[in-house]
């Protein structure tokens, strides 16, 4: 059974510890990539790439699919993705305010598929967009740490 703390002890976990995180590079195969706009922090108002955090006694596998449900609407596995590597993302803030900072350790994973963003849940992000890698690396609203990921491919 997998574990959501109360958000006072979520605090404490994240001032106190690392995270652990899946993100999802999503291409439609054409040369474009999908991104949310955050609508929470940290990252708040930046283009992110969808993903999210490890539940306790959550397994990587679970947490793909719950994740891939919550953020895309659509159900993937881990053998649908390519693993990309591993990345380390540090904030000045956290989901509550800018009193602690937070640490994320992110699985970064390569998804290929022809999402249709209009259908896409709005829990995170408050909109959705394909940019091109050109105008993904380029632009100054699409956070750094999401930058990581094309400039790694």
């Amino acid at each position: 059974m997998t574990v959501k703390l109360p958000l006072v002890e979520f605090s404490q976990v994240i001032r106190n510890t690392p995270l652990v995180s899946v993100d999802f590079v999503i291409t439609d195969g054409k040369g474009r990539y999908l991104l949310g706009k955050r609508s929470n922090r940290p990252a708040k108002g930046f283009w992110f790439v969808p993903g999210g955090r490890i539940l306790k006694d959550e397994s990587i596998a679970s947490a793909f699919k719950r994740l891939t449900v919550d953020e895309l609407g659509i159900c993937f596995t881990v053998s649908d993705a390519k693993f990309i590597g591993l990345f380390e993302h540090f904030y000045e803030d956290n989901f509550s305010g800018t009193d602690f900072t937070t640490h994320y350790v992110v699985l970064g994973y390569m998804l290929v598929a022809d999402i249709n963003i209009m259908n896409m849940p709005k829990t995170q992000h408050m909109q959705y967009e394909w940019f091109s890698r050109q105008s993904l690396l380029d632009s100054e609203s699409v956070h750094i740490h999401t930058k990581w990921y094309l400039e790694k491919l």
